[in-house]
């Protein structure tokens, strides 16, 4: 199993209010070296407060082995165009190690947010990929740039344009997804899937795993080499008591994701539909507050993964060992003792063998 972490280390971001811990850039390039000394496999940024790509360039001019990644990226506020060469730059730059994790965020945001005129996202993230897809091949390659596609029409490419070929030009394309229609265009044009944190072990193994087969086969394409990276929703700390405010954390996140119409299904799927009919209309409301005690100890632990240093690693294989490849975890170091903790929590995870997610994934 692969491991990597978001920044900062040990990091539950609340959802409903501003996080206790915020990235702070500066030590960006120190915290990516570390994990490289520790036996981190890779960092993943995500798209928030902070440009990803930035930070992740911090990261790649401090190490050499570590892998980069976005998790995720938000897609259609920029062209293919656009996003192509950004990711081109990042796989230069880190040599071969950069990972582009894409998402595509609801109708609200694209709209409201972004000003961006909305689409159904699976046949136009499908578009999408394509058509980065042709950029980058007529730089590797020097053929004509020649898309045309439901939503992208490109077929200019002058020199002083051309990025060129680089020396690894073939860019891992993970795609964030809760829904199935998302998970089949995975299958069909991605290397992999990167579920949501409300998506349970038996909601990917009974609903998003089926579709991506279902989109592979679409698309004449193997498994074998796909991969599942998910970023579970944990809390864990040193003692029990310092355990309570990330617990605490946890629930303002699973209801806050709970009220968001996108990851209804997640929902459904445990039979907590009207769990999410109620923190819909507390968040139309504007009450955030009022949220988080919506999710009881049993919902709670539906979602989270809980347990001290010494349990957490486990308690994480024995949840997704059999359905993901890839794993998002870390621990916050203040001391020589959180950098051990750290180290044996990487060394435990990723000593794990991922042949049952792989017949998981495959479904053999």
């Amino acid at each position: 199993m692969r491991l990597e972490t978001l920044l900062p280390l040990g990091k539950v971001d609340p959802g409903l209010r501003t996080p206790d811990t915020p990235l702070d850039l500066a030590t960006v390039a120190r915290d990516a070296a570390m994990l490289e000394e520790l036996g981190y496999g890779g960092l993943a940024v995500e798209e928030t407060k902070d440009d990803p790509f930035v930070v992740l360039a911090l990261a790649a001019t401090a190490t050499s082995t570590l892998r980069t990644g976005t998790a995720v990226t938000i897609a259609f506020p920029r062209s293919p165009t656009v996003m192509a060469l950004q990711a081109w730059t990042q796989q230069k730059l880190s040599g071969g190690r950069f990972t582009l994790g894409l998402g595509t965020q609801v109708r609200g945001h694209i709209r409201r947010r972004y000003g961006v005129a909305w689409h159904p996202p699976a046949p136009w993230m499908r578009d999408y990929v394509r058509a980065m897809r042709a950029v980058w091949a007529t730089w590797q390659t020097g053929a004509p740039l020649d898309h045309h596609g439901e939503h992208y029409d490109l077929d200019l490419m002058v020199p002083l344009f051309d990025a060129g070929p680089i020396e690894h030009p073939d860019i891992p394309i993970h795609l964030a997804a809760v829904n199935t229609n998302m998970c089949a265009v995975a299958g069909e044009v991605a290397d992999g899937v990167r579920p949501h944190p409300v998506c349970t072990p038996s909601y990917i193994r009974e609903v998003m795993l089926p579709a991506v087969r279902r989109g592979a086969a679409r698309g004449g394409r193997p498994l074998d080499g796909f991969r599942v990276a998910m970023k579970p929703l944990v809390a864990s700390a040193r003692t029990e008591s310092e355990l309570v405010p990330k617990v605490r954390d946890a629930r303002a996140r699973i209801s806050f994701y709970a009220s968001t119409p996108g990851y209804r299904a997640a929902f459904e799927h445990l039979g907590l539909g009207d769990l999410a009919n109620e923190a819909k209309e507390l968040s139309k409301a504007q009450r955030w507050e009022d949220l988080p005690a919506m999710i009881d100890d049993e919902t709670l632990h539906r979602f989270a993964v809980i347990g001290t240093y010494d349990e957490i690693g486990e308690r994480l294989l024995e949840r997704y060992r059999d359905v993901v490849t890839d794993v998002e975890f870390s621990v916050a170091v203040r001391d020589d003792a959180d950098r051990a903790t750290l180290r044996d929590l990487a060394a435990t995870i990723q000593a794990a063998d991922d042949a049952p997610a792989r017949a998981t994934i495959t479904g053999t």
